[in-house]
Formats: C-alpha cells, structure tokens, sequence
C-alpha cells in the first residue's frame, strides 16, 4: 500500500478569489479559483494521484481496483463517502440547501450533503448565515424572493479564524465574502439555490433558482444555536489533537505537530490529511517505501489497512476518516 498524495479539480464560480493559488500554491490557471476539490471521486471533480505506482490515475479509479483501500466501515456502496474542499470566498456565496440522502437518491441520483466548515482566516466582519432567525412558511419566503427582501428572514452570525460550523442537509446557509474555508462534506454535488443576488455570469445570464426543489428540502424552523462550545484539546510530546466534528458520515480532527506524532489506520477506515500550514513528511513501517513529504495545500489519501504511520515535521492538519 502506498500512501497517495492528490492533485486537485479547480472550480471557478463568480464568488471566487486568488487565495488558493497565492496561499495554498494550487497550480490551476483559473481566475476566480473559487474552489479546489482535494480529495475527491465525484465525476464533477476528480482528484488525481501525483505520486508513486498509481501516478496519473484518479483516486476514483484506484479504490475501484482496490476497495480494500477505503476500509471495512464503507458498506456496500464501496465509493469513498466523503469529499474534501478548499474554498475562498472573495464575494458572497448564494443562499442555498442541500438535499438529505433519501430526496438527494430518488430526485437527484446522488447521495445527500450534509457538511462541516473549519474556517482558515476571515475578514475582520465577515459572516456567514446558518438558518433562519424566526419560522417562516413557503409563501414568506416566495415573496422575500422576489422582492429582494430574503436577508431580514435569515441568522447571520460573525465569523472567525478557527470556528467550526456543522450544516446538515436541510439547512439553509451560504458562505460569506472575505472568509476562507476547509469543508468535509458527503461525496455530492447536489446544491439548490434559493438566493444569489441577481448575479450575472460569464454568459451574461442570471444563475439558475432551484426555489421549487430547495422548499422541499429545507427546515423551516428557527436555526440551532450556532455558538461554538469549547472542545477539548489532548496534548502530547510532539503535538496535540482535538476533535472538530463528528457525524454518522465522518470524523474530523485538528492536528498540531511541533515534532511528531504516531497513529494507526486500522482496516475499518482509510484517513485524509490536509494541510493547512507549515511542512512536514509521513512515513510508514514499510521500509521499502519512501517517506511522502507535504506543505500547506497538499492532501494524502492513507489507504485503509496500511498500519502504523508516523508525521513528523512541524504543520497544521487536518485529518478525516468515517
């Protein structure tokens, strides 16, 4: 088993900035780079493996000849269940929803999306909405639609560096300008817009409205509470590690290495690193494979089974496993 460093697809949609290719050294020639999907099966962005004996081929053909590599935990579906972006957001992204697995699987032939966001930077006032502040009913929300007047119905709350924010399908919310995004998400592309400014595209046209669909699919009730609770850091010689998130779909952890740090991936679940800061390199037990040096911006897809692997360096990652 060899441990797959990824290149990512890019996506230039009309809210995007240059913040992935000047920070993170994403060499896609798009210009706005609103995103860059880093580990990824979809058919809408594949990830593509830039080192070792499966160079040059997707991710998504390798764990179809290898299903092993993505771990007992997976079911029968064997697809890799989860998606890993990098987003920048220089203007504001539409108010939107996102489908559950049961509407997404019988309307839209995909699995749901339910999604976490760690936030990497914000603008000193950015915002982002989660839900709405009050009950509303399909009606209010037709007419704020149409006069423009939506914004007044919904929660915005401030945004800062290092907040974690969980959106299940069926939430209304959209992305604010200035700030600058990790999502780990459901394998899906599924995106209904309620909202979007009546921004013009590259074409000359306004984007399209899934209004009929995302009233189907969304809670109407007021949002959660959104305030972020303290979680719990472990410090180790070497590192620390805190848990930002998890759900039935999967874990998300926050890792600090000053020096380095030892882990397992089990047979149940392969393991994503990303890195959003510093240096550093990862190395197995396997004497026959040479270690895979990372910076800010890569990502690896740790094969599920390949066993004690050891990070060294000093950097930020991000790792995800189901």
């Amino acid at each position: 088993m060899e441990i797959m460093k990824l290149l990512p697809a890019g996506k230039d949609y009309l809210w995007g900035g240059t913040r992935l290719r000047e920070e993170f050294g994403k060499n896609i020639h798009m210009t706005p780079l609103a995103e860059t999907w880093e580990c990824s099966v979809h058919p809408d962005g594949l990830s593509v493996v830039a080192n070792g004996r499966y160079a040059g081929k997707t991710l998504s053909d390798v764990l179809k000849a290898h299903p092993e590599y993505l771990g007992t935990k997976v079911g029968d579906t064997k697809e890799l269940p989860v998606l890993v972006k990098l987003i920048d957001a220089k203007k504001d992204l539409s108010v939107q929803v996102h489908p559950d697995d049961d509407y997404a699987r019988e309307h839209e032939a995909q699995n749901g999306k339910s999604e976490m966001w760690y936030v990497l930077d914000a603008d000193e006032n950015a915002s982002l909405i989660y839900g709405f502040a009050h009950p509303v009913t399909e009606t209010l929300l037709r007419n704020a639609v149409a006069q423009g007047t939506l914004d007044k119905h919904l929660q915005k709350v401030k945004v800062h560096k290092g907040d974690v924010y969980f959106v299940p399908a069926g939430l209304v919310h959209g992305i604010g300008a200035g700030t600058l995004i990790a999502e780990i998400q459901e394998s899906s592309n599924v995106t209904y817009r309620v909202y979007d400014y009546n921004r013009i595209d590259k074409n000359g046209k306004r984007r399209e409205l899934h209004f009929d669909k995302a009233v189907e699919v969304m809670d109407m009730s007021v949002a959660p509470d959104v305030r972020q609770k303290h979680r719990l850091v472990h410090y180790y010689p070497g590192c620390s590690r805190e848990i930002l998130c998890r759900c039935k779909y999967f874990e998300t952890e926050l890792i600090v290495i000053t020096k380095g740090l030892s882990f397992s991936v089990k047979d149940e679940s392969f393991q994503i690193i990303l890195c959003i800061a510093g240096e550093g390199q990862i190395e197995t037990m396997d004497e026959n494979k040479k270690p895979v040096r990372f910076q800010k911006g890569d990502c690896l897809y740790i094969p599920a089974g390949t066993g004690r692997c050891y990070l060294l360096g000093e950097a930020e990652i991000l790792k995800v496993r189901c």
